[in-house]
């Protein structure tokens, strides 16, 4: 009995030895005397030789691991901190034990120098519009080495992407800039569809002048409706036209008879400078009178725009002319180095 003991002692403690409990979602691999056995234990109950075998279970199920922020300049020049996340799984158990130590780490080491990479090959506006096509491209390049280590990669995304506060602040002012532009081009829009229908309205209302009164009428009323304490009426400018003429008196505008007295007063300065009774001689008498001449066609451009009706430039150099030249006839030879007159700019007129 004691013997029947033993072996049942004996039965119960190689039992619990070599008992193992393999769960769904898991796969067991077992090594017998360090060889890997072809025979992969699925999920439940099932027995290894104690002391000889030994079971190492590999989790099955979909692991997210996430990959640490990566800094890098992008293909445009610009500094970005991108992170992402990796969902991938063991799809052969035997392959994940033997061809890497830790897989796990392996496919995190491979996501980030595959995150580098797309960040360089990359430009900024990609990064931030155009992730689906960035994520497909390092789900590639993440998969391609992993399939020999028994995982397949389920799918790859860009979590953030960090920017720089000078890129920050720049690209608010773009958006910004932008945006003043479409509103600009919206009002540009709306007021040329205004003046085209105001130009309909002008027209319409030309037709019939009651129909102006009556809109002005109609605005009178909108204004005072307010309460304002100031009410602002339109006022004729053909009515501003009749008085400027009738003030004028005679008929004869105002800037005419302004034009006349100022042409009056460089007249009187003109003989002033050739009224002096001293005499020139016969051979300088041309260079004075060109002197003259020149005062007297610069005098005139003067009091020229000022006539602005019927007093005409050419009228006013005629005038000056007519009246000089009974001032410069009786100017006779002199003696050499005599100043004759004045001119305006306060120079004499030599004799040669």
């Amino acid at each position: 009995m004691a013997a029947g003991v033993t072996v049942a002692f004996a039965g119960a403690a190689y039992v619990a030895a070599a008992a193992r409990v393999v769960k769904q979602y898991e796969r067991g691999v077992v090594f017998r005397l360090g060889r890997l056995r072809p025979d992969v234990r699925g999920p439940g109950f099932t027995m290894i030789v104690p002391f000889v075998d030994k079971l190492r279970k590999v989790n099955m199920q979909i692991v997210t691991l996430p990959v640490p922020a990566q800094e890098g300049i992008t293909r445009d020049n610009v500094t970005v901190r991108v992170d992402a996340v990796v969902y991938f799984k063991v799809i052969d158990a035997p392959d994940a034990i033997v061809r890497v130590e830790n897989y796990k780490f392996a496919v995190s080491q491979m996501a980030q120098t595959s995150l580098r990479s797309i960040i360089g090959k990359s430009e900024l506006d990609d990064l931030l519009s155009n992730r689906e096509k960035l994520n497909q491209g390092l789900e590639l390049m993440i998969d391609s080495p992993a399939v020999e280590w028994g995982v397949s990669i389920d799918r790859v995304e860009i979590k953030d992407v960090s920017l720089p506060e000078t890129m920050k602040r720049s690209m608010a002012r773009q958006a910004e800039a932008d945006r003043e532009r479409r509103a600009r081009v919206i009002n540009a829009d709306a007021e040329l569809q205004a003046s085209k229908k105001l130009a309909e309205a002008a027209q319409q209302m030309s037709e019939s002048p009651a129909a102006l009164q009556l809109r002005l009428l109609q605005t009178v009323v909108a204004v005072a409706a307010e309460k304002n304490s100031t009410l602002v009426l339109p006022f004729p400018v053909e009515l501003l036209r009749f008085l400027e003429r009738a003030q004028g008196g005679g008929g004869v505008p105002q800037a005419e008879v302004q034009a006349q007295s100022e042409v009056r007063r460089l007249l009187a300065q003109v003989e002033r400078l050739v009224g002096q009774e001293t005499g020139v001689r016969e051979a300088g008498r041309s260079e004075v009178l060109q002197q003259l001449l020149a005062e007297v066609q610069r005098l005139a451009g003067v009091a020229a725009p000022m006539a602005q009706g019927q007093v005409a430039q050419a009228a006013v150099e005629s005038a000056v002319e007519s009246a000089v030249a009974p001032a410069v006839a009786p100017v006779v030879a002199s003696a050499p180095g005599q100043v004759v007159g004045e001119r305006a700019d306060g120079q004499g007129l030599v004799a040669q």
